[in-house]
């Protein structure tokens, strides 16, 4: 008895050593990404909530409570014009993105000649630098020597250069067309990974039913992606909302700022970029990223109160 005992105690302890050098293991492999998830993101958010209580440029700090604030809702029109066109450019992209990302996926999803080089060829767009991407549309639309002028001009479309940057809606209309071709790709994969979860035999059971290839659409393929689709157009809605890069590169608020967006607003204030600010005004710029956030928490809570039923159709 006393020898079964002392072999329990000793199984234990070696059990209890092994435990505790998997948790270490186990905390050193996350290490990294914990440590830049506290460096990169909770720092930083308690530092622009500490400074958006402040009149900060930098240098000098003086804390003005809510003036801030105060300023945001009522003497800066400019930024509430930017948070509209954050929205028009969102939604009027995704009305044309998701759609076309989804059919793409459907088409590919088959047994195809080549679909694997469409599949790359389709992603590509997402990985090729803003920059770039910028400067492939800037060259695309340009006013007087603009391929797309040529060919509107060429097919009796148009009798003069169109300037495409010249007009608010015309220049929105060059955004959204680029961020469709940086980010159909990616929403095209997501589409292609969801419909690749579905059961082969949902579809061969309905063909047995005599159920076309439309209603296979409607009532299989959409209702067991469902879920997944939920979370493809949360992403899609909360990146688009963020854009800024693509903005600063193509048109940086031309014309006039009325191409503005709300990031690209908070943006310049943090960096005294453009005009939007003479000098940098870091304490303001704090509390409008502050706004914005709460704003697309908002719109974040809204979307995922109307689709919860999406999410139980699985």
């Amino acid at each position: 008895m006393y020898i079964k005992m002392e072999t329990g105690r000793r199984a234990a302890g070696t059990l209890s050593r092994h435990n505790i050098r998997d948790y270490i293991q186990s905390y050193l492999m996350i290490s990294p990404q914990l440590i830049g998830f506290l460096i990169f993101t909770i720092y930083p958010i308690f530092w622009v909530l500490r400074w958006a209580w402040y009149s900060y440029d930098g240098v000098t700090a003086e804390y003005i409570g809510l003036q801030n604030f105060v300023r945001v809702f009522t003497r800066d029109p400019y930024y509430w014009r930017s948070v509209l066109n954050s929205f028009i450019l969102s939604f009027g992209k995704l009305a044309v993105e998701i759609p076309l990302a989804l059919i793409l996926a459907v088409i590919l999803n088959r047994k195809l000649k080549g679909r694997n080089m469409f599949r790359t060829v389709f992603f590509m767009p997402n990985i090729i630098s803003v920059a770039i991407i910028g400067l492939i549309f800037s060259f695309l639309f340009a006013s007087y020597a603009g391929i797309i002028n040529s060919l509107l001009m060429k097919f009796g479309l148009v009798t003069k250069s169109v300037n495409w940057f010249g007009d608010k809606w015309t220049a929105m209309a060059v955004l959204a067309i680029a961020s469709i071709w940086q980010n159909f790709g990616i929403n095209m994969i997501f589409f292609l990974t969801a419909l690749q979860t579905i059961p082969k035999e949902l579809y061969e059971c309905s063909e047995i039913d005599g159920a076309t290839k439309l209603g296979q659409f409607f009532h299989i393929t959409l209702p067991m992606i469902a879920p997944v689709t939920r979370i493809i157009l949360m992403l899609a809605i909360i990146g688009s909302l963020k854009v800024t890069d693509l903005v600063l590169v193509l048109t940086n608020g031309e014309p006039a700022g009325q191409t503005e967006v709300a990031m690209t607003y908070v943006f310049k204030y943090f960096f005294s970029y453009g005009e939007s600010a003479s000098a940098a005004q870091i304490g303001y710029a704090s509390s409008l990223g502050v706004v914005t956030a709460v704003i697309l928490g908002i719109v974040t809570l809204i979307y995922l109160r109307m689709t919860k039923k999406a999410s139980s159709i699985y």
